[in-house]
């Protein structure tokens, strides 16, 4: 194939990115008022083939987000409404005795609602930690195991999980290990003074909100593998790993309120997400290449929940976010350099 040809598929490929993007995120709007920010880093993670992770107090729509995501997509949906009381077979499955012909007994498998395309955890931070720890094996290797049994989840698959920031009693903090699985975590606010008359004429009137299939689930898999396409250059590359180490404590690159307020900086897999995410953002700009604007504009979702805080931030009140913006700060953009 031509370079010219190379230079046109790409083109092509960025522009129905684009466009599939695009039809999902207005028909989810047709439900979901305001939250631009957050519908538009939920189907980024759908497309970077991640995780995202929702934190809101009750009453957003966080809920109803993830159901009209999979019903814009049209991909098998299950809601798991996480409690203190679930064990890790109330979500991966077990095995029955079942009567067969002939009254003889058998054991059969039932599998659980983690088998699914769009998995939504709901409440997960209610469960105990060996039950969130069930989701773990999916998450991560997209698949389960049980007892011998390996099954395998379903393409594309994304876990959208919720947690309310406020109720801590009888909730489990999700651990570090768990949080670094997720590729964003969004926060989702109050909406504006604007959007809550829209949200009252879409859920009090007669009139129901309908939202129809503008996708399906092998669209879904191949934008997935266009994102993967999208080359990046190696000072974007540079760029994305002079950010993840300007989060850890005492590094060469690290800002000096980082070095005072951090425990734990993010992993290697901050700078996966990071590059995922801006390979999402990139082809949403019509570009086939990483810029190191791409990777700034999803650094906090992308990092946020992967910088563990000591005690002086929270004495100071100094969260996550105004650390990620200092590390923005302090790390030289490529042009820069």
């Amino acid at each position: 194939m031509q370079p010219t040809d190379d230079i046109a598929q790409a083109r092509d490929s960025a522009a129905e990115f684009a466009a599939t993007f695009s039809r999902i995120r207005d028909e989810v709007g047709r439900m979901i008022v305001g939250q631009q920010e957050v519908i538009d880093g939920v189907l980024t993670a759908l497309m970077a083939g991640g995780h995202v992770l929702l934190e809101g107090v009750p009453g957003l729509g966080k809920t109803a987000l993830v159901s009209a995501v999979s019903q814009a997509v049209d991909v098998p949906f299950s809601r798991i409404q996480f409690t203190p009381d679930m064990m890790p077979a109330d979500i991966i499955g077990t095995s029955m005795l079942t009567e067969g012909e002939g009254g003889r007994h058998e054991l059969t498998f039932e599998e659980g609602p983690i088998v699914s395309n769009l998995v939504l955890a709901d409440e997960i931070n209610r469960a105990t930690p060996r039950t969130q720890s069930a989701l773990l094996e999916a998450m991560q290797e997209k698949q389960v195991t049980v007892g011998r049994r390996t099954i395998r989840m379903p393409d594309p698959f994304c876990v959208m999980a919720t947690q309310n920031p406020v109720d801590q009693e009888g909730t489990y903090p999700l651990p570090e290990a768990q949080l670094d699985r997720f590729l964003f975590k969004l926060l989702v606010g109050y909406p504006d003074e604007a959007d809550y008359h829209a949200i009252i004429d879409r859920t009090t009137s007669s009139e129901t909100v309908r939202i129809a299939a503008v996708t399906d689930a092998a669209t879904v898999s191949r934008m997935r593998d266009v994102v993967r396409a999208v080359p990046v250059a190696q000072v974007a590359k540079s760029y994305a790993i002079r950010l993840v180490i300007a989060t850890q404590p005492g590094s060469n690159y690290a800002p000096d309120v980082v070095t005072r307020h951090v425990a734990l900086g993010a992993s290697p897999r901050g700078v996966q997400a990071l590059m995922l995410a801006a390979k999402v953002q990139a082809l949403l700009d019509g570009r086939f290449a990483v810029s190191a604007d791409d990777i700034a504009a999803v650094s906090l979702p992308a990092l946020r929940h992967r910088i563990v805080t000591n005690f002086h931030a929270q004495a100071s009140s100094v969260t996550t976010d105004a650390l990620i913006e200092e590390v923005l700060a302090a790390v030289k953009r490529p042009h820069d350099m």
